[in-house]
C-alpha cells in the first residue's frame, strides 16, 4: 500500500510557550513605580530595575505611544526621539507593558506595582465570577465594588503615607472613576483640561516639597490611533503635540528631579478585510460552545459553557491557531502571561481559553462590540509593536 501525502499540510498552531512574555520583575511597567518610590525612601518597596534615585520624580504616561511607533516618527517627535538613548536607565532599551497590553490593565500595573495576575484587571473586559456578567474594566460596567475587585494599596498611597508629597495631574473627568480609585489614587488629584496646564502644574507640584512623586497623563495619542489609525495625519498631529508637551514639562523641572516618559501600550493598524478581521458574531465555529467573549480583538478571553472548554480550545486552535497564540487558562497562567503569580480571586476572571494575536489580525464582534469593531488602530497582544514602551528620562 502506498501512502499518499495530503495536497497541503495540516496547519500547525503556534505554541503558547513561544509567546514573548512581558519582563515582569525585571523590566515591565509594574516595576517602574516601586523602583522610583524605593529611591524616594518609601519603605516596603524594592527596586527591581536599575534607576538612579531622585528626590523628586514625575511619571508622564502617554497613552498608546509604543516604542516602535516613537522610533518610526523622529520628525514628528524630535524631543522624545532625542531621549531614546536615555530609555531604561541609559541602556536605550524599552520596557514591556504586560498582558494584555491594554489601558486598564497597564494603568493598574503602573499604579499598584503589580502584574495583572495580582491586581486582577486581566483585560479590557472579563467575566465577573460573582455575577457571570462581562465586566468592562475601563468603564467599570456593570458596577462592582472597586476595592473588592482590586484590594491592594497603590504605590501612590504608600508614598503619601511615607511623607512623600504625592499627586496626580490629569483630566478632571478621571478624578472619580473606579479605575483611578483602585489604580492611581494617593495624595491629591488635580484636574486640568489642557495639556499645557497639566505640564505646568505637574512641574509646580514637583517643586512643592523636598520629596515629591507626581503622575500626569495624556490620552489622545491612543484616541486618535483607535479612530483614524497610526498612519493618519490626525495621529501624527497628536504625536507632534505631545512631543511639545513633554519638552514643556522637561524645561520646568525643579532641581534634583527625574522625569520619566512612558506609555501603557503601542498600537498597530488592522486592515478592513475578512482575512484580517474575523467576525466572531458571524463565525459559527468560533461561537460553538462559547458562553461569553471577553477581552478585545487582539487579546481574547473566551468563556466556555460548562464541559465545553476543551472543545472550544481545540476549535480555536484549529481556526486561528496559525495567527494567534491560543492557550487554555492553565497554560496561559503557567506560561506567565499574567505574571509570576495569579491570585485565587483573579483566576476565574481569565478565560477558559485565551487567544493573543501574532499576525496583523483581530477577532472582532460586530454585533456585541460595534464601536470597538470599527476601530482602525488596535492593541492588546504581546507583539513588539504592542508590548514595548519607552522609559525616557530627563534629570536635573
Amino acid at each position: 500500500m502506498v501512502d499518499i501525502a495530503p495536497a497541503w499540510p495540516e496547519p500547525t498552531p503556534l505554541d503558547p510557550l513561544d509567546a514573548p512574555v512581558p519582563r515582569y520583575g525585571t523590566g515591565s511597567l509594574a516595576d517602574l513605580l516601586p523602583t522610583v518610590a524605593a529611591g524616594l525612601g518609601v519603605p516596603g518597596l524594592a527596586a527591581s530595575m536599575e534607576l538612579a534615585p531622585a528626590d523628586r520624580a514625575c511619571v508622564f504616561l502617554i497613552d498608546g505611544l509604543g516604542w516602535g511607533l516613537l522610533r518610526a516618527h523622529p520628525e514628528e517627535a524630535p524631543f522624545l526621539t532625542s531621549l531614546l538613548g536615555t530609555s531604561l536607565n541609559g541602556t536605550g532599551r524599552p520596557l514591556t507593558a504586560g498582558f494584555p497590553s491594554t489601558t486598564a490593565t497597564s494603568l493598574a500595573s503602573v499604579g499598584t506595582g503589580l502584574p495583572p495576575g495580582a491586581h486582577g484587571l486581566p483585560g479590557y473586559t472579563c467575566e465577573d465570577p460573582a455575577t457571570g456578567a462581562l465586566m468592562n474594566q475601563l468603564r467599570w460596567y456593570p458596577w462592582t465594588d472597586p476595592y473588592v475587585w482590586q484590594p491592594y494599596p497603590t504605590v501612590f498611597q504608600q508614598a503619601a503615607a511615607a511623607g512623600v508629597h504625592t499627586c496626580q495631574v490629569s483630566a478632571p473627568n478621571f478624578e472619580q472613576t473606579p479605575l483611578t480609585k483602585i489604580a492611581l489614587s494617593g495624595g491629591s488629584f488635580h484636574g486640568r483640561l489642557s495639556g499645557e496646564e497639566r505640564m505646568d502644574l505637574a512641574a509646580a507640584q514637583l517643586a512643592a516639597a523636598d520629596r515629591s512623586l507626581v503622575y500626569t497623563y495624556y490620552s489622545e495619542v491612543d484616541g486618535k490611533g483607535h479612530r483614524y489609525g497610526v498612519n493618519s495625519d490626525a495621529w501624527r498631529g497628536q504625536l507632534m503635540y505631545v512631543d511639545r508637551l513633554a519638552e514643556r514639562l522637561a524645561e520646568q523641572l525643579p532641581p534634583r528631579s527625574a522625569l520619566y516618559v512612558t506609555a501603557d501600550h503601542g498600537m498597530i493598524d488592522i486592515p478592513f478585510d475578512p482575512e484580517s478581521r474575523i467576525d466572531f458574531d458571524e463565525d459559527w465555529e468560533l461561537r460553538a460552545g462559547v458562553r461569553l467573549l471577553g477581552g478585545e480583538g487582539r487579546a481574547r478571553h473566551v468563556y466556555a459553557h460548562p464541559g465545553a472548554a476543551s472543545d472550544v480550545l481545540a476549535v480555536w486552535r484549529e481556526v486561528v491557531g496559525e495567527q494567534m497564540w491560543v492557550a487554555s487558562r492553565d497554560e496561559a497562567i503557567a506560561a506567565g502571561w499574567f505574571g509570576p503569580r495569579v491570585d485565587d480571586r483573579v483566576r476565574a476572571r481569565i478565560g477558559d481559553v485565551v487567544a493573543a494575536a501574532h499576525a496583523d489580525m483581530v477577532i472582532i464582534a460586530s454585533e456585541r462590540e460595534p464601536r470597538e469593531s470599527e476601530m482602525v488602530g488596535m492593541h492588546g497582544s504581546m507583539t513588539p509593536l504592542e508590548q514595548l514602551v519607552p522609559l525616557l528620562e530627563v534629570r536635573t
